[in-house]
C-alpha cells in the first residue's frame, strides 16, 4: 500500500520538475533563436529573402482581397507573409543601415515597404538610437513619403518617428503636409499627432483636424476620427460642436465612438 501512495507522488515531483526545467530552459532557447534570426549583415537583400522565404500563397489571397487593386498603387504586389512575421523581422533587422532601409522602401512588395517602415519605427525607439540616425530616419520618412503609399504604412512610422521626432521642435511643416494633394501627406499629419496627443499635447491635433474636417479621402477621414476620438473630453465636444455638421460620416463616427449613445444620437442628427 504504501509504495502505490508514494508512487503517484514521485510522479509528480519528476513531473513537475521536469516542467520547471523546461521553464527555465525557454527563455534560453529563445534568445538563442533570436540572436540566430539577426542577420550578419542586415541589408534589403536579405531582409526580401527571409520574406519570400514566410510567403505563403494562401496569405498572398487574403492580402489581395483586404487591399483591392482599386485602392492600390499600380505596381503594388504582395509575396504573402503575415504582418507578424513582418515585424519579428522588423525586430531582427532594426539595425539597418537608413540607405538599407531606403532600398527596401524603394520595392514594389508591399511587405517590404511596411518592413521597412517598422524598422524605421523600431530603430528611431531603440535606446540606443544617436540624435544623428534619429534625424537620418525622420529625414527619410519626408524625402521618401512617394513610397509611403498606403494607411498601413503611414500608421507603421508617422507617430513613432515623425511625430516622436518634433515633440520638442518645430511642427509647423505639419500644417504644410495636412494641405498637400497627396491623401497620405495629409494622413501622415494627423497620425504625426497621436505622439502629442499621448504627453497631453492637443493643439496640433485640433488644428490639423480643422483643416482636414472636409478632407474627401476615407482614409484620411478616418484617421482624423481616430486622433479626434484619442483626445477626449469637453475639447473633444467643443470641437464637434463646431465642426460635425460639416465633417464626413466615417470621420465623424470614429471621432464619438467613445461617447454615449445618447450623445452619438445628438451628434449624427447635425
Amino acid at each position: 500500500m504504501a509504495a502505490r501512495k508514494t508512487a503517484p507522488e514521485t510522479t509528480s515531483r519528476r513531473a513537475a520538475m521536469k516542467a520547471q526545467s523546461t521553464k527555465v530552459a525557454k527563455p534560453a532557447g529563445r534568445a538563442r533563436a533570436e540572436k540566430e534570426a539577426r542577420p550578419a549583415s542586415p541589408t534589403a537583400t536579405a531582409f526580401l529573402a527571409r520574406l519570400e522565404a514566410n510567403a505563403t500563397e494562401a496569405e498572398r489571397i487574403k492580402y489581395v482581397r483586404f487591399f483591392p487593386l482599386a485602392t492600390r498603387r499600380e505596381g503594388d504586389v504582395f509575396l504573402g507573409v503575415r504582418m507578424g512575421t513582418v515585424f519579428e523581422l522588423a525586430k531582427a533587422f532594426v539595425a539597418m543601415e537608413p540607405r538599407e532601409i531606403e532600398r527596401l522602401m524603394e520595392s514594389d512588395v508591399h511587405e517590404a515597404r511596411a518592413g521597412a517602415m517598422s524598422v524605421m519605427a523600431k530603430q528611431y525607439a531603440a535606446k540606443g538610437t544617436t540624435p544623428e540616425r534619429k534625424q537620418a530616419l525622420f529625414d527619410l520618412y519626408l524625402r521618401r513619403h512617394d513610397r509611403i503609399d498606403d494607411w498601413d504604412l503611414v500608421d507603421l512610422a508617422a507617430h513613432q518617428v515623425l511625430g516622436a521626432h518634433l515633440v520638442d521642435r518645430d511642427r509647423a511643416f505639419l500644417t504644410q503636409l495636412a494641405r498637400s494633394k497627396q491623401p497620405f501627406e495629409r494622413r501622415t499629419a494627423i497620425v504625426a499627432t497621436f505622439a502629442f496627443v499621448r504627453r497631453g499635447q492637443l493643439d496640433d491635433t485640433f488644428a490639423i483636424a480643422a483643416l482636414l474636417a472636409g478632407d474627401p479621402h476615407e482614409l484620411v477621414q478616418k484617421a482624423v476620427g481616430w486622433a479626434l476620438r484619442a483626445t477626449g473630453g469637453p475639447r473633444l465636444d467643443a470641437f464637434l460642436d463646431a465642426h460635425a455638421v460639416n465633417m464626413p460620416r466615417p470621420m465623424l463616427r470614429a471621432a464619438i465612438e467613445k461617447h454615449t449613445p445618447s450623445m452619438r444620437a445628438r451628434y449624427l442628427a447635425f
